[in-house]
C-alpha cells in the first residue's frame, strides 16, 4: 500500500484580483485535447489563495500548493512569485 500524505498538487497561474485581505483569485489556464475532434481548447479555473503577508500583485505570475480548507472557498496556498508584474 503506498501512501500518497505529502504528495500536494501544485499548479501555476496569474493573479487577478488582490482586493481580499491575504486573499488572491489566482486563475490556472490548461489546454487540453478535445476527444473528438482532437483539437486543442483553453481551460481556465480561478483559485483563491491564501497570501499571508499580502505581497502579490494582479499579474503576477505565482506558484500555488493545495492546503487544508482555510475558508469557505480557499483550498490553496501561494508558495511562491515566480514573475513580478510592472505595473506602470
Amino acid at each position: 500500500m503506498t501512501t500518497e500524505r505529502g504528495n500536494r498538487k501544485t499548479r501555476i497561474g496569474i493573479v487577478v484580483s488582490d482586493k481580499m485581505d491575504k486573499t488572491v483569485v489566482v486563475r490556472v489556464d490548461q489546454v487540453v485535447k478535445h476527444p473528438v475532434y482532437q483539437k486543442y481548447i483553453r481551460r481556465k479555473v480561478t483559485c483563491k489563495a491564501h497570501d499571508e503577508q499580502n505581497t502579490c500583485k494582479v499579474g503576477d505570475k505565482v506558484l500555488i500548493v493545495e492546503s487544508r480548507p482555510l475558508s469557505k472557498d480557499k483550498r490553496w496556498k501561494v508558495r511562491q512569485i515566480l514573475e513580478k508584474t510592472t505595473n506602470v
